[in-house]
């Protein structure tokens, strides 16, 4: 049993190092105590200990100096990438020229069935499966599963989908893209996803699913994105509408600029905002 829940009671004690570092209970410059001393306080074994100051060094909040000890870094972590809801689609295409891809799978397959549904795939119509993760310098940050129809996916070879992004090349094909339906949740990480992402088995993922419409309405593509929390996020710019006593939050349109490849990019310069 112990080995089962190591890695949660691992993930807890991150979690409650992370939260004291973040309210200032633990400023810079803090050293830690040793990791005899910590797994006691924690009632956890010394590997336990060490796998949490391990994640805690990973995400830049502690600096673990050998023969020394374990120390609070000053500063914040890296901040997450963040996403405007709002501008989905610029977005999507300056993340795939600005981060790295590496392509896990690729494949034609009967897919799931709420998959044929969305993608509303005739009977014995296969899909064109691909597996991908996305990167920054701090490491992954997306697991993206995407189905398109096989005769759409044929205009397009695995080579190509390792170095491009998707919507550009369902654009090349011809494809006007015209609307998407999304939902974003929550969930866990399975071993595979975990494994990918470096984290830890159960670890919350954001999780997003999105139905891409060409300009007549016809599906696409279907999307399934698992997001880390740490190092992506979605925002929306609101503002209140309405008449009086019937008051609301509405989303503001972002504002737009023309980048040197024609490409739209929705302007937050003051955050700093990374685009996806």
């Amino acid at each position: 049993m112990s080995a089962a829940v190591e890695p949660f009671k691992a993930r807890r004690i991150y979690l409650v190092l992370r939260d004291r570092i973040a309210s200032g209970l633990l400023p810079a410059g803090t050293r830690l105590p040793g990791e005899p001393d910590l797994a006691a306080e924690h009632g956890v074994a010394r590997v336990t200990m060490r796998r949490a100051l391990d994640q805690l060094a990973r995400d830049g909040l502690v600096e673990r100096r050998p023969g020394v000890g374990t120390f609070v870094r000053g500063g914040t972590a890296m901040p997450p990438t963040a996403v405007d809801f709002s501008d989905v689609f610029s977005h999507l295409k300056e993340m795939g020229r600005r981060t790295e891809v590496r392509l896990l799978s690729f494949g034609y397959i009967m897919p799931p069935p709420d998959v044929a549904t969305a993608l509303d795939l005739p009977p014995g119509e296969a899909a064109q499966r691909a597996v991908r993760v996305r990167r920054m310098a701090e490491g992954p940050f997306s697991h993206l599963t995407t189905h398109v129809p096989g005769r759409i996916g044929r205009t397009y070879s695995e080579a190509e989908l390792g170095s491009q992004p998707l919507l550009a090349l369902l654009e090349r094909s011809g494809t006007g893209i015209g609307h998407a339906r999304q939902s974003i949740g929550a969930t866990l990480a399975g071993p595979e996803v975990a494994g990918a992402l470096e984290v830890e088995i159960g670890a919350p993922l954001i999780a997003l699913t999105r139905l891409v419409q060409d300009e007549e309405g016809r599906p696409v593509e279907h999307l399934r994105a698992l997001y880390r929390p740490d190092r992506f996020s979605f925002e929306m710019q609101l503002q209140r509408t309405g008449a009086e006593g019937a008051r609301r939050w509405s989303p503001v349109a972002p504002p737009t600029t023309q980048d040197p490849d024609d490409t739209p990019t929705s302007g937050h310069p003051a955050r700093g905002t990374a685009r996806g």
